[in-house]
């Protein structure tokens, strides 16, 4: 059984259950996610679309569809009785789940752990109670778990397993009616509806500003698979000509210069890439007054944080203003010496996540969990 919650905890649980399948042919895999673990033959028993919520009082108005979704998970569990549970990120929710698995006798396997080194930290000895086994992509993390006692690997990043770009990059523009000689700017907001709603009038208001420097820039915007187009009608009254793309990730990659990227898996997707970009986000005042309480690192993108320094300018709420965005993307397009040393850095990013190959060691350590 596999649970996630996100965009991306469903990308990385479709991963997984391929490389299980390969090892297991025949496996039984279900639970909930979306489309990449549907696409991979997972029985999706619960949807993600109305649980990728982030900010206080949006989480309260999703209230009852989480707490629906938490019960028909416990009871599969206790119906199922599955072998091993495997729980990706998302972790108020998986957490819960964690310690009504263990309850029921079921082996439960974390893969892709909560950030506990970035806030909460005090969260360490509830996992050691609630998790069999921990399965870590950063390798900083493995040390972190085993101190506080938890059975943990290191498996490494599964996006190094993302396939490369194939596709000619001036055929790839045409098709979406992009001119090819031309620059273009990514615009990446985020995977839920309230981080469209913080990020997107941003971005845009950003892209005005490089236009009037830059008047043959283009601007395209990678949907996450959990929104649909018409969650960015009413955004893009009065910039027509930006050009939505979905379902293509690797595509958004392949055609952007530089982007404006929300922190989140997406900002790793890119650095891998060796795109560079700015990493913006913005909350409610009060979640990012608490947020700010409570997180104890220097960066939030997840590029800076493996690399130990600002390989990309971040900015985080009032600081991500279109007047601050324009002047950074602009300075990449204008400062060939700048745009190079984002590239370099990223490389070095990359070079710290160490080898592919993540998901099938995590599928190994699944099935030796589950002893199967």
């Amino acid at each position: 059984m596999i649970i996630a919650g996100e965009a991306s905890g469903d990308l990385h649980g479709g991963k997984l259950a391929l490389a299980l399948k390969r090892l297991r042919p025949g496996i039984d895999i279900f639970g909930m996610g979306g489309e990449a673990m549907r696409g991979a033959g997972v029985r999706t028993l619960q949807d993600i679309s109305a649980l990728a919520v982030v900010g206080i009082w949006e989480v309260l108005s999703h209230l009852k569809d989480i707490k629906a979704a938490f019960n028909l998970m416990e009871e599969t569990i206790i119906n199922e009785r599955p072998d091993a549970l495997v729980l990706i990120d998302y972790p108020d929710f998986n957490l819960r789940i964690a310690a009504r698995a263990r309850k029921a006798g079921v082996k439960v396997v974390y893969y892709v752990s909560p950030q506990v080194w970035a806030w909460r930290r005090g969260r360490i000895k509830h996992i050691a109670r609630v998790v069999d086994r921990m399965l870590v992509v950063f390798p900083f993390e493995e040390a972190l778990y085993k101190e506080a006692g938890v059975n943990c690997s290191f498996v490494g990043h599964p996006l190094l397993d993302e396939e490369p770009e194939t596709r000619p990059k001036d055929e790839l523009a045409r098709r979406l009616g992009l001119d090819p000689q031309r620059p273009v700017v990514g615009l990446l907001p985020g995977s839920r509806k309230k981080e469209l709603h913080f990020h997107l009038p941003v971005m845009l208001k950003a892209l005005s500003l490089i236009k009037e420097k830059m008047p043959d820039i283009q601007a395209i915007i990678s949907v996450a698979p959990t929104l649909s187009a018409e969650d960015f009608k009413d955004y893009l009254k009065g910039y027509e000509d930006v050009r939505l793309i979905q379902n293509d990730f690797s595509g958004v990659m392949s055609l952007m210069d530089a982007g404006v990227v929300a922190s989140g898996t997406a900002t790793l997707q890119t650095a891998l890439r060796q795109k560079p970009m700015v990493i913006i986000y913005r909350l409610s005042r009060l979640t990012y007054r608490l947020g700010r309480m409570l997180i104890s690192v220097p960066f939030i993108g997840m590029p800076n944080l493996v690399a130990g320094s600002e390989a990309v300018p971040e900015l985080i709420q009032h600081d991500a203003s279109p007047e601050r965005i324009s002047s950074l993307i602009l300075k990449m397009f204008y400062d060939k010496a700048y745009y190079c040393g984002i590239v370099r850095s990223l490389g070095c990013v990359r070079n710290k996540l160490g080898s592919g190959g993540a998901s099938e060691r995590a599928a190994l350590e699944v099935l030796m969990e589950a002893g199967i």
